[in-house]
This record gives C-alpha cells, structure tokens and sequence, in this order.
C-alpha cells in the first residue's frame, strides 16, 4: 500500500511536524509506503507531486487549518485534525487497509466512518484564521518594540519616540501590520469555510469590525467582531455558492457573484445588528480589565496562565493568546505579559526537569528535554506535548502551576510585552518591558514545574513501563567497579553456556527456576535461594514482561559475584503478565552484586532498551536456530 498524507497546525510549528513524523513511523512498523507534505509554518515542504498522488491508495490529511483537497478528487481520503495525526496514526492507516475510508468526490465533505477522524469543524476554521493572523501581530509588535527600542527617549509619560525619527516611520509600520489583524482573522476563516469566494467578504467584514465607524461606535468590535464576521462571510459564500444558476452564470460566480451577495450580507448584518453590541462589550471588558489591581490582577493572571499550559497550542492556549493579542492592539501590554511568560514555562520545566532529576525519565525523554528547553526559549509551547502525552495525569497539573506562578509574578512585577509571542525571545529583542521580573517568573515558574515533577513522578526504576517506551531505564553515571566496569557489549555479560535458544518451560517460575540454576552452574550466582527471592521480589512489585514479547526478571543481591545475563528463548512464548498481553519469547535474567544496584543494572537495561525496540531484531532473535546464531546477535547490543 502506498498513502500519501498532508499535517498542517495554525501556527505551523511544532504540531505540523509531529504528526508527519509518527505517521512516517506508523507507516515503517505497518508495512506501508507514505510521503507526507507538511505545510508548516515556512510553506509546504516535501510536496506532493501528481505522481505521488496518482499512485497513492489513499490520502490522510490531519490539519486543523484549510487544506485545498482539489488534487485528492477521486481519491480515498481522510480529513481529520492534527491531533489524530500525532496520537492515532496507526488508526488512520490501518482504516485504508480495512476499506473504511469514502471516495472524495470534490464536494468538500468527506464522510466520516469512525469517531476518532472526526473534528470539530469550527475550531478548524477558527485556527486556520489564527494560523494567517498571527505573523501580522509577530511581525507588527517586534517592529514597534524595535522602534521603542533603538529609538525611544525617556519622558515623563514614558519611552517615546521623536515625531521627527525614522524610528517614528518605523513604529508607524508595526502599526499597520497590527491594522491587518482583524481582517486577516475573519478573512481566512471564511476562506476555511468557502475556499476563494469567502476570502474577500471575509476581509471586508473583519475590516468593518475592525473600525467602529461603521455602526457609530467609537470603539470597533475587536477580534471578537472579526471571529463572527468571518463566520457569517464564509457561510454566507457557501450558502450562495450551493444555489443552482444556469450554466452561463457559473464562471462568474466564485469571482463576482458569490464575494459580491457575500460581502453584502455580512456588511449589512454587521453594521446594522452586530457590531455596536460586540463592540460594547468588548470595551466594557477593556475597561474592566485596566481597572483590575491587587486581587483581581492575580485572579487574570491564574487564569491566563492555566489556559496557556492546559492545552500547550489548542484551543483552550488559543483563546487566553488571542485575548492577550487584542490586548496589545487596544495599548494594554500588561496583559500579554504574563501571558508571554506563562508560554515559555512548559517546555522549559520539563527540559530543566530532565536535567535536574535524571532518574525520573528514559534517555529518549531526556533526549526530548534538550528539543522541549530550546523550544521554550522561543516560545513553543507545544515542545511540552511529548511529556504530557506520554504521562498527562503528572505532566499537566505541574505545568500548570508553574505557569499559573510564573503569570502571577510577572502580572504583579507589572511586566509588560508589545508583541504577540512569549518566551526568552522576546524579552531579549526588546519586546518587553521590567525584562528582568519577566526572566524572573519563566525561572521561577520553570523550578516550580520541575519540583513538582520531582514529587508526582516515580522513579522510571519503579514505576509501570510506560507503553510509549516499553522499557525502564535511567541514565545514572556509572561507577568504578572492581569487575565488568566498563560494559562495552552484552556478551561482555553473558557466554554461550547461559544461552538457551529452545527453552521447553512453560510458566513463568519454571522458567526462572531454570535460568537461576544456569547462573549458578555458570559461577556467577552462589545461593540459589537468596539470588531467586530477589527476583520474585521484584517481579511482585510489577511485571518484568515489558511486552513486544520481551522480558526482562532481574534481581539484586549478595549471592550474586559478578554481573551476569542469562538470555533464554521460548518458541511457544511464555505467559509472563506483559503490558500488551503477548506471551515473553525472549527471556533475558539480569543479575546482579547488591553493592552495585544502582548502576550495572541500570546501564544493561538501557543497552538491552535501544536494540530491543527494533522490530525486525527482536524477530531474528525469536527464530534463531543454535546458541551461535543467537550469540552473535546479541554482539550487535552494545
């Protein structure tokens, strides 16, 4: 089979790229050829060309903004969002192979067959709005915090910049990226609902809100105007476009009829009913908020910064971003502040958290704290994602109070941001204002997530293998020891005579009773007894069958010389209690001196851990023939 797949998320950053990466994964373990196009954040990458899509069995689009699916017509495609692309992409996959996956026709509705592809079609055109929107703020707020910058001189009102400065022009211009902001919002969300003919009675509409002149209002209707204009253009286009007219009058249509009857409608709704109420209760909610001291103020702030972290990109960060972005517009930066600070605070808890407590993640989740703190510093929130999926119920509420302390502190400290994005970054282009507290809140905030991680999460050593990972390990520097140091390969640990490639045990005791007794014949274990009831020990804290039909009883004790391996392996597989409910088919007993607990056995089970995760070598394992065969295969562990 061969697929062909689209990932796209509205800022085009992190979540793009995530879920071409686990669909390119899912598809290697599955057996099926894929060629994912991402558009990201600097354009489509890796396109798709007519070829790849003539050939393709099926095309999977995973995007939470509008994808033009005018090349897929006659195509099996699914259309579903980008989450499905990083969390289910198995699913999506193995849907083509079961034939659950309609035709697309063109009609712009793909049938959904199962629940997990469905998604909510409003947040879609919401964020394919906000995905367009957000350079303009960016790139508008960065051009007047350089302008304050390099140009502004001290008054008693503050930094101002002289009338006849070319910073003046400058800031002048950041303006005017920030006009575009409404417009652009309302003028993609109907573009997402429409396609091209929404775009101009999108526009249109998002400038009306944009300027309350329009409905006598001396405030406008703000991005809260420009949501309800986008949405009203985009299903007013589409209403229009469903009307059936003689075939004359169809090539003008998507280019005079339908923007022109939809930029009428969404006008006239605006102006006559909507948009002096919008814009009253968005002025009451300004002035609300710029009278907010003491209490109040810490309350905003809680409640930004458990919004930012909650979702980390979704819609729930979305919303608090938005606000905080048609805060700046309005003159108030205090508020995006503790926002900028609360979207850093994630990503860099967690990273700090994988340096700071070692013990408490895998070498591939520390591996990803080294992503999540660069990530952070230019205010991703998203590179927190990969923890909190993997361990939600510890992961969210520590980055959540550690955002909700680092908004407070910055909230309180009266830091201030004039450009829509948070992290490191801003404060070092000089976007903020008080940029020492600002630094001060993503520090504090970050430790406060780190120690809370310290607290809610295990040691990796202890806890349940974590199904993402299958295998416990910890990364604890290794310590002189009087033999076997130094551990360059698994057969350093092992010898022929403790391989057992036709094992006929059928329970999990016998099983153990059998590799102890090779361990003592072989030297390495002096009592039996002592050396099987550390085993059980540990096999009655969880099951050591870790699954993908592996497992891996280990034990530390007295009776145990020197580190040893005894590797059997079981045809028929043996029933060992495994996270995913395979039989163990590959048996591999760690022993180890009690004096060494906390290192050689850690260091074998990360060697054991990386080759172990490949398919196709646990598979040559499983059918080795002869103790030689199995012998050099494990050679290739180091």
């Amino acid at each position: 089979m061969k697929l062909v797949a689209i990932t796209s998320c509205p800022n085009g950053i992190a979540h793009t790229y995530m879920a071409a990466e686990n669909l390119e994964k899912a598809a290697t373990k599955l057996g099926v050829e894929i060629k994912v196009e991402t558009q990201g954040g600097v354009g489509a990458e890796n396109v798709l060309t007519e070829q790849d899509i003539r050939e393709a069995d099926g095309v999977i689009i995973a995007a939470d903004k509008a994808v033009d699916k005018s090349r897929f017509v006659g195509k099996r495609l699914i259309n579903t969002g980008v989450q499905d692309g990083i969390r289910k992409p198995e699913e999506l996959i193995q849907r083509f192979e079961k034939d659950n996956v309609s035709t697309y026709r063109g009609t712009g509705k793909e049938e959904q067959t199962t629940s997990s592809s469905k998604q909510n079609p409003i947040y879609r055109h919401l964020m394919n709005g906000v995905s367009f929107m957000v350079p303009f703020i960016v790139v508008g707020g960065l051009l007047i915090a350089l302008a304050l910058t390099i140009g502004g001189e001290p008054t008693e009102a503050g930094l101002q910049i002289p009338e006849d400065s070319i910073w003046k022009t400058i800031e002048a211009i950041g303006g005017a990226a920030f006009s575009f902001m409404v417009p652009i919002l309302a003028g993609y969300i109907a573009y997402s609902i429409a396609d091209k003919p929404g775009l101009a009675p999108g526009m249109i509409g998002g400038f009306i809100a944009a300027n309350g002149s329009f409905y006598n209002s001396e405030a406008s209707a703000g991005f809260l105007g420009g949501i309800i204009a986008g949405f009203i253009a985009g299903y007013a286009a589409l209403w229009i476009k469903k009307i059936k007219v003689p075939k004359m009058m169809q090539p003008i249509m998507p280019i005079i009829i339908i923007p022109l009857a939809a930029s009428l409608i969404v006008a006239l709704i605006f102006v006559l009913f909507i948009g002096a109420p919008v814009a009253q209760v968005f002025e009451s909610l300004t002035t609300w908020l710029a009278g907010m001291q003491g209490s109040s103020s810490i309350v905003l702030a809680l409640i930004l910064g458990a919004m930012i972290s909650f979702d980390m990109g979704g819609p729930v960060n979305k919303v608090a971003f938005m606000f905080g972005s048609a805060m700046i517009v309005e003159g108030n930066y205090e508020i995006m502040g503790p926002i900028a600070a609360a979207i850093a605070i994630p990503p860099i808890g967690m990273g700090l958290a994988t340096f700071m407590f070692k013990n408490k993640f895998l070498p591939e989740q520390r591996e990803t704290g080294k992503a999540s703190l660069t990530m952070g510093f230019f205010g991703i929130t998203e590179g927190a994602i990969p923890f909190a999926a993997q361990d939600p119920l510890r992961v969210i509420p520590s980055i959540m109070v550690g955002s909700m302390v680092g908004a407070v502190i910055a909230m309180l400290s009266g830091v201030g941001n004039r450009v829509a994005h948070g992290g490191p970054i801003v404060g070092l282009l000089g976007a903020v204002n008080n940029v020492f507290m600002f630094f001060v809140a993503i520090a504090v905030g970050a430790v406060v997530v780190a120690l809370m991680i310290s607290v809610l999460k295990k040691d990796v050593e202890l806890e349940t293998v974590p199904a993402a990972a299958n295998i416990p390990v910890q990364d604890t520097p290794m310590k002189e020891q009087p033999r076997h140091a130094d551990i360059v390969n698994l057969t350093s640990l092992t010898t022929k005579k403790l391989i057992d490639v036709d094992c006929k045990q059928s329970t999990r005791d016998e099983v153990i009773d059998e590799m102890i007794q090779a361990l003592v014949k072989d030297g390495a274990v002096t009592d039996y007894t002592s050396f099987k009831e550390a085993i059980m020990a540990r096999e009655s804290e969880s099951t050591t069958g870790i699954g993908m039909h592996v497992a891996i009883p280990h034990g530390k004790s007295d009776a145990v010389i020197e580190p040893r391996i005894a590797f059997f392996i079981s045809k028929e597989g043996v029933d060992w209690s495994s996270l995913d409910g395979t039989s163990s088919k590959l048996i591999f007993m760690i022993a180890v001196p009690k004096e060494q607990a906390g290192d050689q056995h850690l260091k074998i089970l990360q060697l054991l851990s990386r080759k172990l995760m490949d398919d196709n070598f646990r598979e040559k394992l499983i059918q080795s023939k002869s103790t030689e065969d199995a012998y050099q295969l494990l050679e290739e562990i180091k």
